[in-house]
């Protein structure tokens, strides 16, 4: 069975299946909504185990080839290539499906080959998302697309209020623990399903795409995927209420920005650990804008914040920055069964 085909339909058709209850019950405003799409992310994981179980093979490595790393065959020592494992042209590789602790190296569940450098990039994710979610909501603001309230903060006021929680006294004092809370705690508390998801797109999908298109291409491919797997609530409105079912195709131009992003991660790092950090952080802070935001004109999704064109343009200058002046490159898939050709009878004497 072909890798790729196996994972899309494990992941698009689960993805489908966790998010009926939603549909079932009248729409996103479906309490069980959150739980069910916690469920459906982790469908792209489940996606990469069935590539193990059913095909044998592994993608790409997903390393930056560095110092000691030959770019052309993407082997070098400690980069968990062997000879006889699909290390270069004619070698030899065992048929079968891969030990799983190789497999979770291949696919980035590992520190990568410079887990100094991942520790930093993760550090970078950790903080840097909430930089780029910051500087679109002032980019956002300053083009007159957001009205902020850092006063009253009467949007968050009136959010309590439609939960009948009550708006309690030193409001900007619950804002900032608010804000503290999702930079520092957030990522942490989302890493377990943002795993799920990232394991898929960055893990699996990406590398591979990257090895057989080039990096932006793969990557920008790879988004593309990503953001048609959210249809079973974008076509719901889910992130662009205003928009209906279009918000479908609309998210795929935020998956394809950020997508870049996350995955350069990946490359640089060679783990799939920055991008889950970053995919944590992104989830636990974009709603930021809902606390500063003034009630009289809420925002428009579509195009404040950071999943609105504001933050699309922030996200395309870091991923020009980053591809510029960090280059990542396309990994070399180590790991491909090639049955071994039978003898060639020789011809009988009689």
């Amino acid at each position: 069975m072909r890798p790729l085909p196996v994972f899309l339909v494990v992941a698009f058709g689960l993805a489908w299946v966790a998010a009926l209850p939603v549909w079932l019950a009248g729409g996103l405003a479906s309490p069980m909504t959150q739980v069910w799409g916690m469920v459906m992310m982790f469908t792209p994981s489940v996606g990469v185990l069935a590539v193990w179980l059913l095909t044998g093979r592994a993608a790409g490595s997903g390393t930056d080839a560095g110092p000691g790393v030959d770019a052309g065959t993407g082997t070098g020592p400690g980069s968990g290539y062997a000879a006889g494992a699909g290390a270069g042209p004619g070698a030899e590789a065992a048929p079968g499906r891969p030990p799983f602790r190789r497999f979770a190296r291949e696919t980035g569940l590992t520190l990568g080959e410079r887990p100094g450098r991942t520790v930093l990039l993760v550090l970078l994710a950790w903080f840097g998302v909430p930089l780029l979610v910051a500087v679109s909501i002032a980019l956002s603001a300053a083009l007159g697309l957001v009205s902020l309230d850092l006063t009253r903060f009467s949007l968050f006021q009136q959010g309590l209020r439609a939960q009948g929680v009550q708006v309690p006294g030193g409001l900007s004092t619950v804002v900032v623990v608010q804000i503290m809370i999702a930079m520092l705690v957030g990522p942490l508390l989302n890493a377990v399903p943002a795993l799920g998801e990232e394991w898929g797109w960055r893990g699996w999908l990406a590398p591979r795409l990257v090895a057989a298109r080039g990096t932006v291409a793969g990557l920008a491919l790879s988004g593309v995927v990503w953001g048609l797997w959210h249809a079973p609530l974008t076509l719901l409105g889910y992130n662009y209420p205003r928009l209906g079912p279009w918000a479908a195709l609309y998210f795929v131009g935020f998956c394809v920005l950020a997508g870049v992003v996350f995955g350069w991660l990946r490359l640089r790092s060679g783990s799939v650990w920055p991008a889950v950090v970053a995919h944590g952080s992104v989830n636990a802070v974009t709603g930021v804008v809902l606390l500063l935001g003034d009630a009289a004109a809420p925002p428009d999704p579509v195009v404040a914040g950071f999943t609105g064109l504001a933050g699309w343009a922030v996200l395309a200058v870091t991923a020009v920055v980053l591809l510029r002046f960090f280059p990542v490159r396309a990994p070399r898939p180590p790991y491909f069964p090639v049955p071994r050709p039978e003898p060639a009878e020789s011809p009988s004497a009689g």
